[in-house]
C-alpha cells in the first residue's frame, strides 16, 4: 500500500469535488490518500513517517498584486512557513515522491525552493492560460513509463503557458489550446534522492477522470513513489 498526502483547497477551482475524485483515481492503483486543506498541519504529519508521496493539488499563494483577490485573502492567502518548507524539502530530497498537479505551480509564490522541487514556476505578468476550454494533451517522443503507449486526448481545461522551466525539464507531453501553440505540460525528474512529477492540467473532476488522464495520474504517482 502506498500512502499519499493530498494538500488541496483554494479559489477558482472545484477542489471540494475534484480532490475526492483524485483520491478515487489513485485508490484504483492501490494508493491510499489522506486529503486535507490544512497545508501546515498536513506537512507536520510527514514528521510521523509512513507517507510515500505528497500530492499538491491546491491554489494557495499570497494573493498580492490585484484587488480582485481581496475578497478571498482572509480565507485563502497563504505563505508556507519555514518549518513547512523544510519538511517538504526534506521529504522529497530524502527519497519521497512529489506530484504537483495543475495549480500547484502557482502555490507558495514567495518560496523559490518550491520551483526547485517542481521544476517550474508560474511567473506573474508572463505566465497565463487561455479561457477554460478544449485543450489537447499530446505525449512527446520522450520515452518514459508515465506516458509510454498513451494517445493524445482532449478535455475542457486550462493550458498553462510561459512557465519558468528548469533547464533539466524534459517534457513528456505538451498541451495545446486551439491555434495558440503547444506548451510543456508534463514532466518527471529526480530531485535529490526523491522523484517529482508535474502535470499542468487537472482543473476539475472531468479532467481527472478522463480514462487516459487517469492512466497518467496513476503512473505518475507510482513512478514518484518508486513503484514503477
Amino acid at each position: 500500500m502506498i500512502r499519499n498526502l493530498i494538500l488541496t483547497g483554494g479559489i477558482g477551482h472545484p477542489f471540494a469535488d475534484a480532490a475526492p475524485a483524485l483520491d478515487g483515481v489513485l485508490a484504483g492503483a492501490g494508493i491510499r490518500s489522506t486529503v486535507t486543506e490544512d497545508i501546515e498541519g498536513g506537512l507536520e504529519e510527514l514528521d510521523r513517517g509512513g507517507f510515500d508521496l505528497v500530492t499538491v493539488y491546491a491554489l494557495r499563494w499570497r494573493m498580492l498584486g490585484s484587488e480582485k483577490y481581496a475578497p478571498h485573502r482572509d480565507a485563502w492567502a497563504f505563505s508556507l512557513s519555514p518549518d513547512g518548507r523544510e519538511r517538504l524539502t526534506r521529504f522529497v530530497t530524502g527519497g519521497g515522491g512529489l506530484l504537483g498537479l495543475h495549480t500547484a505551480l502557482v502555490c507558495f509564490d514567495d518560496w523559490p525552493g518550491w520551483a526547485d522541487l517542481l521544476g517550474a514556476a508560474w511567473v506573474w505578468g508572463r505566465s497565463g492560460h487561455p479561457p477554460l476550454g478544449p485543450v489537447t494533451l499530446r505525449p512527446t517522443d520522450a520515452p518514459h513509463p508515465i506516458t509510454d503507449g498513451l494517445p493524445a486526448f482532449t478535455v475542457i481545461d486550462e493550458a498553462y503557458r510561459d512557465l519558468d522551466l528548469a533547464p533539466d525539464v524534459v517534457p513528456l507531453a505538451t498541451v495545446e489550446a486551439g491555434e495558440g501553440g503547444a506548451w510543456p505540460a508534463l514532466w518527471a525528474r529526480e530531485v535529490g534522492r526523491g522523484r517529482a512529477v508535474t502535470d499542468t492540467i487537472g482543473h476539475d473532476r472531468a479532467t481527472l477522470e478522463h480514462p487516459v488522464h487517469q492512466q497518467i495520474l496513476t503512473r505518475a504517482a507510482l513512478w514518484a513513489a518508486r513503484r514503477l
